[in-house]
């Protein structure tokens, strides 16, 4: 073989020679370089359970109240101890609710004549207006006895709640002057513990 071409064959082996090692190594070091760590994960907070459906609102307790009734002989109020689960109504409401149902113990007797209605009562700034349908007055047995069990069996009642220091009666949503004619009934009225037969 002439001198000439040997030695480009030489020069030429001994160049792919080194770019194979050249690239022998390049792809080793890639090799041994670790790939970048994965991001940490935050852990998730368990999702808070939804309620059951259908679940209802756990029933109110029953409150034990104070109602009023008046003795045998219209002289004094004695008081009778009833548990009230006011439900749909306001503890208000039910109370006087209770007061129109009647007495449940013995010696006591009714102060509301039957076939009257609560039609509202509203609660505000310490004044209790308590509005009653006609029977209130019209079905009443009369005399100034039966007409101070009546409003005071209400007004001691409704006193001993929360947020209630006097009383306003309303008659098919208008003042009136009197039940009987024997009290005056336009001002809202305060309790009278003095007719109470035992402390309140």
């Amino acid at each position: 073989m002439p001198r000439k071409k040997w030695t480009w064959f030489l020069a030429g082996a001994c160049a792919a020679i080194v770019l194979a090692l050249a690239l022998f190594y390049s792809h080793s070091g890639q090799s041994s370089v670790k790939p970048p760590a994965s991001p940490a994960k935050v852990p998730v907070a368990p999702a808070t359970p939804e309620p059951a459906a259908g679940r209802k609102n756990p029933a109110p307790s029953p409150v034990k109240v104070i109602l009023y009734f008046s003795d045998n002989q219209a002289m004094y109020l004695l008081p009778e101890e009833r548990s009230l689960t006011p439900e749909s109504k306001t503890l208000p409401e039910a109370v006087v609710q209770a007061l129109i149902a009647g007495p449940r113990l013995p010696g006591r007797t009714r102060t509301i004549p039957e076939g009257t209605r609560l039609l509202s009562l509203e609660v505000a700034g310490g004044t209790a207006t308590v509005n009653f349908s006609r029977e209130l007055k019209t079905e009443h047995w009369g005399g100034s006895a039966g007409e101070l069990m009546t409003v005071y069996s209400v007004v001691n009642t409704l006193a001993r709640l929360p947020g209630i220091s006097r009383v306003q009666f309303l008659l098919e949503g208008e003042r009136i002057e009197s039940l009987t004619g024997h009290m005056d009934l336009t001002q809202p009225l305060t309790p009278r513990w003095d007719l109470v037969k035992t402390a309140p």
